[in-house]
């Protein structure tokens, strides 16, 4: 995962986003039958991990399939609940009034999946590497904690430097969660977390198997198995659920939608992400380090036709989403103005402007050539370069060489890559910077969210990029399903509480 934030390496190889964020038109009858424990719930996703080291390997498709089934912190989000922070192994946590000392209430009988006792030295260890060592994902989410300690075998207090109103949140993903001290289990191939399911098996290449972990310290999974069928392939995926090979089928083709509403068995659903169809725009360059030629560039894209070219995009007009703390709705911030974005580049000395832009070739072609039409319009010429992600992390994240790139920011609350003037945007504000880092210190809640829409605003006064769009997914649930979760599914897939009827 890129600092704070996580690209769409899951996903990538799927265009379908969606129109709006309401349950789709669908109407098919729900399960009927009782829940079966015993049953097996199979799932289609579309890019498996590369292994299961949640650790040391980066991509969402990890974090998407053992955060918070395999393995937990001591806290967690609720997606379903605009990503509330709610108890996991902690039963409870105090905030001093400065906000700096984090208590946490260990909850008892909670067992690795090894049947050995989690304790508060596993925490503490846990934590602690994740925060020392540079090569655990998201280590530098704890880059401001001061110490960790255990006063007591059901107690963990963490000091910070300095308040940071998202450590919480923080502790929610991969630096968070809790490996047993000393544990040898190679976790590339296997694991040894405390969550509802344990890994059954895994077949590469196919599937990725779990089973209920009946030592379980909550309530105990719903199904007996679960089968997440790796099915990067649309029509494949849309012949799954059609034949009923698969329970539920994530990011469902929209041209191939209507193959599975007509089976009558799956409900057609949809929620809220946080992935971000980010253009950016390399604010350290000439020309586009000139905010009217950044302007011209936002101006001469139709927003509304995109959507509508990509069929179920949903429009996102600055850089937080709505699931994230210091969301406003900007809609009309920019509007399409092709004759005023001619003025602003003449304005700017940049007619007949020459310009890059630089893609990883995972993304449909479609939005590349909408920008290309787009542009030339105003005169600029834009120059696509498609290369593969491992080159995008060179070239551009990593060594700040185009004009234009896009990919798919998916990561939570990572707004702070505003603010920091030396991550591959290259926007440096200083009153962002200052507001970004009151809204952290803030220790309320709403004062916080308030610097952050703020610094928002700025962000998007500023142009320092274009949001093309606001990606939410559709879902096909089998009717026999229930309980399935709804938002943030690219990145979190609870499924303890998911059932599936015997009928």
């Amino acid at each position: 995962m890129l600092r704070r934030t996580a690209l769409a390496t899951s996903a990538l190889l799927i265009s379908a986003l969606l129109l709006t964020s309401c349950t789709g038109s669908n109407t098919a009858p729900g399960p009927t039958g009782e829940a079966d424990p015993n049953a097996t719930l199979t799932v289609r996703l579309s890019l498996e991990p590369s292994n299961l080291d949640i650790r040391h390997t980066s991509g969402a498709a990890l974090e998407q399939a053992l955060v918070d089934n395999v393995y937990q912190g001591l806290v967690t989000r609720n997606g379903d609940e605009n990503n509330a922070i709610v108890p996991a192994l902690a039963t409870e946590w105090n905030v001093s009034p400065d906000g700096l000392t984090y208590t946490f209430t260990l909850r008892q009988g909670v067992t690795f999946h090894d049947g050995s006792a989690l304790t508060a030295d596993d925490v503490v260890t846990s934590l602690q590497t994740a925060k020392d060592d540079a090569t655990v994902q998201n280590s530098t989410d704890l880059a401001n904690v001061a110490s960790i300690s255990s006063p007591d075998a059901s107690t963990v207090v963490v000091t910070l430097a300095k308040p940071n109103i998202d450590f919480l949140f923080a502790l929610t993903g991969r630096a968070g969660l809790v490996f047993k001290n000393g544990d040898t289990t190679n976790l590339q191939t296997a694991e040894n977390g405390t969550g509802p399911f344990r890994v059954a098996s895994w077949n590469t290449g196919q599937s990725l198997t779990f089973a209920r972990y009946d030592g379980y310290w909550g309530d105990k999974a719903g199904v007996a198995e679960v089968v997440l069928d790796y099915i990067p392939d649309q029509s494949a995926a849309t012949n799954a659920a059609v034949s009923g090979d698969v329970d539920v089928a994530l990011e469902i083709d929209p041209d191939l939608q209507g193959q599975i509403e007509g089976t009558g068995n799956f409900t057609i659903e949809s929620g809220l992400t946080t992935d971000k169809g980010t253009l950016a725009f390399n604010n350290q360059r000439a020309p586009l380090n000139d905010q009217r030629v950044r302007e011209a560039l936002r101006l001469a894209v139709d927003h509304n036709a995109l959507v509508e070219t990509l069929v179920t995009a949903q429009p996102l007009n600055g850089p937080i989403p709505p699931l994230d703390p210091g969301y406003e709705d900007l809609t009309g911030s920019v509007s399409y103005n092709p004759d005023r974005a001619r003025e602003l580049l003449a304005e700017a000395g940049a007619e007949n402007l020459n310009l890059s832009l630089t893609i990883p070739n995972v993304y449909p072609s479609t939005l590349a050539t909408f920008l290309v039409s787009s542009y030339a319009d105003v005169g600029v010429t834009l120059q696509v370069k498609q290369v593969d992600f491992s080159t995008w992390l060179t070239d551009v994240y990593t060594n700040h060489d185009y004009d234009l790139s896009f990919v798919r920011h998916v990561e939570a609350r990572d707004f702070g890559n505003w603010a920091d003037p030396t991550y591959y945007f290259g926007f440096d504000n200083a009153e962002v910077q200052r507001l970004y880092a009151e809204a952290l210190a803030s220790t309320d809640d709403q004062q916080s969210s308030d610097l952050l829409a703020e610094a928002a605003q700025i962000v998007d006064d500023q142009d320092a990029a274009d949001w093309l769009f606001l990606s939410a997914p559709r879902t096909a649930v089998g009717t026999n399903v229930s309980n399935f979760p709804k938002n943030s599914l690219n990145v979190r897939l609870p499924l303890a509480g998911v059932t599936v009827s015997s009928e």
